[in-house]
């Protein structure tokens, strides 16, 4: 029976949340992930991987690819938008990176899936972010959107995010912990054969690999 859904998009977070969902909580969690037109798509194929690894039954894919039009203000979507180094995003405090609303509309599908199921926890991977960050991944986010949902007359659907005070690198630490397989991961934003080594999100994941003393599994244009 489940007992929650998770959201999981196949990045080193999402992926070591599920593992620590299944392996330390002991939960039976539906998985969902979002195909939404994003450059990077090529992580959904390590979503499906760790959701078959730990036997979650239910792993639903969801195609919202007919919203890509709302989202092409993000250069993780836009074809006519480049995909910026860490460089340009650090300190803009709404980078060209991000997707507009993107964690709202996911966590509000997650939620409507949990509810119809009769669950009430959903869990995103949400995590501090050290080099640039969102407005929708902070803990106000989260206790403002709950408190939004516990207004249900019902089904009260309880938003978790248990890595949102954590850095990538302690994200990564319990991931090794949990005999995580990184290389079944996918993190870069250019969604390419080789991951660039300069978005944003290479530069974050190679950090945490820095900071723990491993190298990175995944290769790299750079030959980081």
């Amino acid at each position: 029976m489940i007992d929650s859904v998770v959201i999981v998009s196949g990045g080193m977070d999402s992926v070591t949340l599920l593992h620590y969902l299944v392996k330390r909580e002991r939960l039976n969690p539906a998985v969902i992930t979002f195909v939404y037109g994003q450059k990077h798509a090529r992580e959904i194929a390590c979503a499906r991987t760790h959701a078959s690894l730990l036997n979650c039954a239910v792993h639903l894919v969801l195609d919202l690819s007919l919203l890509r039009p709302l989202f092409t203000s993000s250069a993780l979507v836009s074809a006519d938008i480049p995909v910026p180094t860490i460089e340009e995003v650090t300190g803009d405090p709404q980078p060209v990176t991000y997707v507009p609303n993107r964690n709202m509309i996911f966590l509000a599908l997650a939620a409507a899936y949990a509810e119809s199921h009769g669950a009430t926890a959903v869990y995103y991977g949400a995590q501090r972010h050290d080099l640039y960050g969102y407005w929708d991944t902070p803990p106000q986010f989260l206790d403002s959107l709950n408190r939004v949902y516990q207004l249900n007359r019902k089904t009260p659907v309880q938003i978790h995010a248990p890595f949102v005070n954590y850095s990538k690198a302690d994200i990564l630490r319990l991931g090794l912990e949990l005999g995580v397989d990184y290389s079944q991961t996918w993190s870069c934003y250019q969604g390419q054969e080789v991951a660039c080594g300069r978005c944003p999100t290479c530069a974050e994941r190679l950090q945490a690999f820095a900071e723990v003393g491993l190298p990175d599994p995944l290769p790299y244009v750079t030959g980081a």
